[in-house]
This record gives C-alpha cells, structure tokens and sequence, in this order.
C-alpha cells in the first residue's frame, strides 16, 4: 500500500512539475509578446510573394489594403494589394541598382540607395511621375534602413556598415536624419548605439544569442546590421531588424534599448522590410534566398 502511495504522490508531483513548466513557457511567450506588441511566433498572415520580388528590400504602407516595395536590383516601385496577393502596378523609377528602403510622405515615395543616395518620386500616381536624387553625403557606404519622422519632419536613416576605420568605429552603428525641409543630412548622427552595450543588454535579459565556435568552445556573437527601421505609430518606440542575426530590436524614443528579440529562421528567412499599419498592426518582408519572398502581418497586442 506505501508503494502505491508513494508512485501516485510522484505521479502527482511529476504532473504539477509539467504543468509548471508549461504554464512558465506560456508565461514567457506572453512576457515576449506584451513587451515587444507582437507574438513574433504566430503571424496573423503569411503572403507569398511572387518570383519577381525575391530580393524584395524595403516596404512601406499606403493604406490597410495596400503597401509599396521596392527589390534590391531593379530600379522598380511595387503596388502590393495584400488582400488579393498580387501586384497592382509596377513603376520603373530609375535604372538598376543596389535599392534599400522606402518610405512614403504625403504622396511621396523616398526611395534609399545603399550608398546614401535617397530618390523622391514627387507624385508616385502620376503617369509622368518626376524623380528627384538626393546625394546625402552619408559617411557609411553602405545604408539599408529608411523610415518617415513624421514627429521631426525627417527621414532616418539606417546604416548597415561603420563610417570609418580605426577602433572607435568598430562597434558603432548610427542612424542619420534627412530634413524634408532643407532636403540635406544632419551632419551628425540622431542616434548612435554601441554593439557591446546591446550585447551585454541582450545576454543580461538571457537573449539566446547566435554563437560562433572558438578553439575554446562557443562565444555568443552579435553583429548587429540594420536591415530595415520603422516608427512605431503607438508607442514611438524604433524597430530595427537585423537580418544578418535574425534578430528585432527595440529602442525607446530617445536611443535606449528596451528589447531583443530572436526571430524564427523558419518564418523569418532573412527579414528585410518593416511597417506598421496606423493601428499598430505590424508588416515584416522577407527575401526569399533558398526559399520563396513572403510577408507577414503580426497583430499589435497592447
């Protein structure tokens, strides 16, 4: 009889102890989703994206039906209809190149060339559409985020790469402001974020760095190359992907990091477009590499 006993209090206590861990994973699934506004595990919706945006690099928003892309080798703006899944119209804007960002203002579409270049199509709808080069003089050569400021009339602008040699750029990453007013860069940076700090930040909140293997054993690496940047229309809080970790971060308006984020390999193939609808309602881009272009909406939580 004492064994029986004793088999059904472990039985009991081996229960409780699924349970709890159950209910502690829910916990910080939950925990993730309430600070980041999203629970990046469960997209609302998945589009496929057809064969010519395979390489698609920037995305934008119009309105809740319809958003614009652009792709990183052709000189094309993409009207996405993202209830029917189709492209609306297609626009050649320029010759090829190496296109990064988009982001609309009023009826202007800013389009970023990784080198600094920005291009504004004055009038995106008009059939005789007239385009505008900007050559902002940026100090990196190699730029992939673009967002609108409405807050500060500006574009931002995120660069992937250092702005020069030497140990004091090493672990620098800095984001640049465009005056729409003045139509020329800010001289100095609007934001400036050191690697190591975000580092230090994502291993202290236990964020499951990748690792890279060492004669000693692993070491958790963190490169931290902005791929894409967004304002979030809520909280005015940043996002910033890096497509390079597979990683999302978030930082409070005034630079300060407030949360990292792994995102799934699975769903994310190599994010490299962020939007938000007016709602908060969020829209992620993926190239599609060895697998196909897709887009995902994720529904704002908070």
């Amino acid at each position: 009889m004492a064994a029986k006993k004793s088999f059904a209090y472990f039985c009991s206590m081996s229960n409780n102890f699924s349970l709890f861990i159950g209910l502690l994973l829910i916990s910080n699934i939950q925990s993730s989703a309430f600070t980041s506004g999203y629970d990046l595990k469960s997209p609302a919706k998945i589009l496929v994206l057809p064969e010519i945006l395979r390489e698609v690099s920037g995305l934008t928003d119009i309105d809740e039906s319809t958003v614009a892309c652009i792709q990183d080798e052709q000189g094309i703006l993409f009207i996405y209809d993202i209830v029917n899944n189709k492209i609306k119209h297609q626009h050649n804007f320029h010759i090829d190149g190496d296109y990064e960002g988009i982001t609309m203002v009023n009826n202007s579409m800013y389009i970023l060339r990784s080198d600094g270049v920005i291009l504004e199509i004055s009038d995106y709808r008009a059939k005789d559409f007239k385009v505008q080069n900007y050559a902002t003089g940026i100090p990196a050569n190699n730029n992939e985020g673009l967002c609108y400021d409405a807050d500060n009339n500006r574009l931002l602008i995120a660069s992937k790469s250092k702005i020069g040699k030497g140990p004091e750029h090493k672990d620098k990453r800095y984001i640049y402001a465009f005056d729409l007013k003045t139509k020329k860069l800010r001289e100095n940076p609007v934001f400036s974020f050191d690697v190591v700090a975000i580092k230090n930040f994502a291993q202290e909140n236990k964020v499951g760095l990748p690792e890279k293997s060492r004669k000693n054993g692993t070491v958790p690496v963190l490169k931290f190359f902005p791929s894409a940047i967004a304002i979030h229309p809520v909280t005015k809080n940043l996002y910033l992907l890096s497509a390079a970790d597979h990683m999302l971060f978030i930082f409070k308006p005034d630079g300060k990091i407030h949360h990292i984020e792994m995102l799934d390999q699975k769903i994310f193939n190599k994010a490299e477009g962020i939007t938000f609808f007016s709602n908060g309602d969020m829209l992620i881009s993926n190239e599609g590499q060895n697998d196909k272009p897709t887009l995902l909406r994720f529904n704002y939580l908070n």
